[in-house]
């Protein structure tokens, strides 16, 4: 680990003024603390938000919820209020990590986690988002967990988050604090594809910290879900996901919300199983016709195309259980 600045923040100016200065904001550490130790993060200076007041989940004026970034991941799950408006966010979040990094973990910091690639995190392999410029090894490499939708040739690493997935198929937003005020940014443009610019991944201006994700109303009854596939029942990332919120009235869906994990650089949305599924009526035929999209326009890599048939069925198998909920 190399030599860095601790400074613990007494209030929100103080964290800021840190944090324009080049600070790295730091709250459970669960994941920032490993790659420091790994020396895949070297940061000069650490700023300290744990004590900052951004840890309530409230109800917003439309209905939604705001929760703040610094409620831990464990706390969010056993909320009531989460748990009776968007069970997928409990799910989501239930199933990731264990127990005891749920409860250190926070929400602004778990949708700023960066990857799980083996190859990011070990510094004698080639990775343009650790080393711009050195290469991708896992395009050659052993590719099993990695993506099928939105890689470039720069890097093919998964979004490991699995409440990202709920945030996004429900399309939150991610507010933000900085030097420059208060910011609104919806959380499909928050977390950045890598292009040829792999090393950014959120949308982050310099110095801003997240306050909160906000979680917009939707009609009443809202039956959603979070089905994670995996190579074991704890403690691992995703092979494919889904997060799925239905709202069905009269028999008719009247509106669809679905993404997937494990299969995208960043949580993905999925429009076109989405349109498949509005206005019509709940069937099993219905989930599988509107599943068979969930993959379009995957590119596989050479260990990976058993993910474009494990997507579409974990698609499916999802819509047919929260369609199927009372």
């Amino acid at each position: 680990m190399y030599p860095f600045t601790y400074t613990k923040a007494s209030d929100t100016r103080q964290a800021l003024n840190a944090g324009r200065r080049g600070g790295r904001y730091i709250a459970g550490g669960t994941t920032l603390v490993d790659l420091m130790r790994e020396t895949v993060e070297r940061p000069e200076a650490l700023v300290d938000i744990s004590g900052l007041p951004l840890r309530e989940v409230t109800v917003t004026e439309r209905g939604g919820l705001r929760i703040g970034a610094l409620v831990s991941m464990a706390e969010t799950a056993a909320n009531a209020k989460v748990q009776a408006t968007y069970p997928v966010i409990s799910q989501a979040l239930e199933l990731s990590a264990s127990a005891q990094l749920r409860n250190m973990a926070t929400i602004g910091g778990n949708i700023m986690q960066r990857t799980r690639c083996t190859y990011f995190r070990d510094v004698s392999a080639a990775c343009n988002k650790r080393e711009p410029g050195s290469g991708c090894a896992a395009r050659e490499g052993f590719n099993r967990t990695h993506a099928i939708l939105g890689a470039s040739e720069d890097c093919v690493a998964t979004h490991p988050s699995d409440v990202a997935v709920a945030f996004a198929a429900l399309e939150a937003t991610v507010q933000l604090l900085g030097p420059d005020g208060r910011r609104s940014i919806p959380f499909a443009d928050f977390l950045l594809k890598p292009g040829s610019t792999p090393t950014r991944e959120q949308a982050l201006r310099k110095g801003e910290l997240i306050t909160a994700v906000e979680v917009p109303a939707y009609p009443r009854p809202l039956q959603s879900g979070y089905l994670k596939v995996r190579d074991r029942q704890s403690y691992e990332f995703a092979l494919t996901s889904a997060a799925v919120a239905l709202h069905i009235r009269g028999g008719v869906i009247r509106e669809a919300k679905v993404a997937a994990g494990g299969v995208g650089t960043v949580p993905w949305k999925l429009p076109a199983v989405e349109r498949a599924l509005l206005g019509e009526r709940p069937s099993d035929r219905l989930w599988a016709r509107a599943a068979d999209s969930a993959a379009d326009g995957a590119r596989p890599l050479t260990h990976n195309r058993f993910k474009i048939e494990l997507l579409k069925r974990t698609v499916e198998r999802q819509l047919r259980v929260v369609g199927g909920l009372k």
